[in-house]
């Protein structure tokens, strides 16, 4: 049988030993903020400041709490050293140098707001519709065991914004921040809305190797001859196979093939197109710059490397369910930045939880309280979620006495010197 209280201690002490980790240099207010936001969210699974406020649990009225939280929520502005901490953390997860890196947009739709700062107009994700809202760019790397996605990076940013550019300038930003922290030889993996120069100069101009999904209507010159992707395509049914299973346990087999192609832009540049049959009626198209002498591996690394980009499909999923992250209700768009910020911490530290802790004893009672009415399924994250939950919400007290007491400095000032000595009075 589980001890709640106990466990309920160790995911406080955890929590709290990695809060202090990423707040490493703040000041004591930020830290505490931070320390109470994110524990909040854990705890409350919601970005409403009235639940994070509840799991709080203070000996004051719950306005005076919620007046606090909404006060330093827009006043919050050491997001850099805060992610800089927090990627030190991750990078000791990560294999170095041959780390799988995904780079895919989103949105956050608030279809019913009218008085939010900055709503422009969005295309909804999930609808299809053209909506009112903001959008978003996310970065996640692999970890090394488990391949669950690390967020590395994210932004919320509006068209209707002063000061914006562009989505593309948005995107670059993201990669050239990816380049700082992580070397050229991790794989950024691309969905089709990258299919584009931009992203193409900038991979190849810093050398970094990547993995792109193709558009149908892309011109690429194969044997000296500018030719429509697909009909490149087309000319190749499948050289090698490989067996996959997808989400529902069936098997999916797929034939692939490697063909050398460059871009019309930059002719000097060796690519190579993958060609992969079985997902859908027309070939899914592979535009990389991995480089390996057997085709046949070359193949099924490209292929392999692309499909992992589902995790980041999950991660938003589970962002966005979990803390029901398109219900938040905070006015400006700085308040919905950290509010976002602190909703991709909140989900590192559940990723790390299951890295850090794997295979061992807090980990398989998290997995026990999570109540899974069948198997545990690979992606875990909604049953650690549900499980911090409902351990937390158990406790009678909040997180505020895990916070350790800043320690005084030993030296005096002149004036408690003076009055020691007797001649201040």
């Amino acid at each position: 049988m589980i001890n709640y209280n106990r466990l309920g201690y160790e995911i406080k002490r955890d929590f709290t030993n990695f809060s202090l980790r990423i707040s490493k240099g703040l000041k004591r207010p930020q830290e505490k903020f931070i320390h109470q936001m994110i524990y909040g969210i854990l705890a409350g699974n919601k970005l409403h400041l009235s639940e994070i406020a509840r799991s709080l649990k203070e000996n004051i009225t719950l306005k005076k709490t919620i007046d606090r939280l909404s006060r330093n929520l827009n006043a919050f502005g050491d997001q850099d050293p805060l992610m800089h901490n927090y990627l030190t953390l991750v990078k000791r997860h990560v294999k170095e140098g041959y780390a799988v890196i995904i780079i895919d947009n989103s949105d956050i739709a608030k279809p019913a707001s009218r008085k939010l700062e900055a709503l422009s107009e969005i295309r909804d994700g999930s609808t299809g519709e053209i909506t009112q809202g903001y959008l978003t760019i996310d970065a996640a790397v692999l970890s090394e065991k488990g391949k669950m996605p690390l967020p590395v990076y994210e932004k919320v940013f509006s068209a209707a914004e002063k000061g914006f550019i562009s989505e593309t300038h948005e995107n670059l930003c993201c990669l050239e921040s990816l380049s700082k922290n992580f070397t050229p030889k991790c794989v950024r993996t691309l969905d089709r809305g990258f299919d584009a120069n931009d992203y193409y100069r900038y991979f190849l101009k810093h050398g970094e190797r990547f993995v792109i999904r193709a558009k149908k209507n892309r011109n690429v010159i194969y044997n000296g001859q500018t030719c429509n992707i697909m009909d490149v395509a087309l000319r190749y049914k499948g050289a090698y196979r490989m067996d996959f299973k997808d989400k529902k346990g069936r098997s999916i087999q797929c034939k692939m093939s490697c063909i050398p192609v460059r871009l019309c832009e930059f002719p000097s540049k060796d690519l190579v197109l993958t060609v992969v049959y079985g997902f859908g009626e027309e070939p899914m198209l592979l535009l990389s710059n991995l480089k390996m002498q057997e085709k046949k591996k070359l193949c099924h690394i490209i292929t392999k490397v692309y499909l992992l980009r589902w995790r980041i499909e999950e991660y938003f999923r589970f962002k966005k369910q979990q803390f029901e992250l398109e219900d938040l209700r905070v006015m400006s768009l700085q308040s919905i930045r950290n509010l976002n910020l602190f909703a991709v911490l909140a989900v590192g530290y559940i990723s790390l939880t299951t890295a850090v802790h794997k295979d061992s004893i807090f980990l398989a009672e998290l997995k026990e309280c999570s109540k899974r009415i069948y198997e545990m399924p690979q992606f875990i994250f909604y049953a650690i979620g549900y499980a911090m939950e409902r351990v937390l919400s158990m406790s009678r007290c909040g997180i505020s006495s895990f916070l350790p007491p800043k320690v005084r400095s030993q030296q005096i000032t002149l004036f408690e010197y003076f009055k020691i000595a007797g001649c201040w009075t």
